[in-house]
């Protein structure tokens, strides 16, 4: 299980858990899961046009998923974001499916493409993926009272002049990075489960925005090394354990919601009470 290609595979999903966690907490926040979803999906038909002219698929990912971004945050200056994330996702497969009729010898990167292939991460792979993750962080925390009184409070945000059309770019940008430096590990379906399961348990079990954090990064770790461990054991598929542990997230984050409520009989504090209050204290 710790085998020099296992080591590769550990510290990779360990950055991708890291970094999903931190900006899957914004992505849950914003209600941002339909761009979350959009992107990587989108950014694959990027990976696929670069094999097809044949340079590495990392830059195709690149390309697409910030061209992604940037359409997504112009359509929508004009359309509902939910419209303008729908028309760029068509657009992207579109032309991704466009690079893949021109090649007979893609099954392979495709299936490692969608799903993910953690377990065959290489040593020069790592790199990029730090490198990449570091910025995706450090964006987040550089902007994150701005972002977090947007999220949480647009009209306060607008009066002391946060642009919300300026953090919906700024957000969309850290997504496509985000996508760029995971879709090689983990894949274009599971980044999603990522981005979206352990941030949603996490607000589950607090409110405080500093904390729901911290604890969406702990259970994203959990959710990667848990499928690791157990696919290495099984032999069976990697992406199956991500996605199922994503899920399970979610499910346990509602069932303790449920169970808090029950026990309060109703006197809960309204959800997102205090991470409004949070964002227009440091806003």
């Amino acid at each position: 299980m710790f085998a020099n290609f296992m080591i590769n595979a550990w510290e990779a999903a360990t950055i991708v858990a890291v970094v999903a966690g931190i900006v899957g907490f914004f992505t849950v926040l914003r209600g941002s899961a339909f761009a979350a979803h959009a992107l990587p999906n989108g950014a694959f038909a990027g990976a696929a046009g670069a094999s097809l002219i044949g340079v590495s698929a990392l830059v195709g990912l690149g390309v697409f998923s910030l061209a992604g971004a940037l359409t997504i945050a112009g359509l929508g200056r004009r359309a509902r974001n939910d419209v303008a994330t729908a028309l760029t996702i068509v657009l992207m497969l579109g032309l991704g499916d466009l690079f893949l009729s021109r090649t007979t010898e893609y099954a392979p990167e495709i299936y490692s493409l969608l799903f993910g292939e953690v377990l065959g991460v290489s040593g020069n792979e790592i790199g990029p993926t730090v490198a990449i993750g570091a910025v995706c962080a450090l964006a987040v925390f550089v902007l994150y009272r701005p972002l977090l009184l947007s999220s949480i409070a647009p009209e306060v945000a607008e009066a002391r002049g946060i642009r919300a059309r300026r953090m919906d770019l700024f957000f969309l940008l850290v997504i496509a990075l985000t996508t760029t430096m995971a879709v090689p590990v983990v894949g274009a379906l599971l980044i999603f489960s990522l981005l979206i399961g352990p941030p949603a348990a996490a607000r589950a079990f607090t409110s405080k925005p500093l904390t729901a954090m911290a604890l969406s990064v702990a259970i994203a770790l959990i959710t990667v090394w848990a499928a690791i461990a157990i696919s290495f054991l099984s032999n069976l598929p990697v992406g199956f354990f991500v996605g199922t542990f994503g899920a399970l997230d979610y499910v346990g984050g509602r069932g303790w919601t449920a169970w808090r409520q029950k026990r309060r009989s109703g006197t809960t504090e309204a959800p997102g009470a205090t991470e409004a209050r949070s964002a227009i204290a440091v806003g």
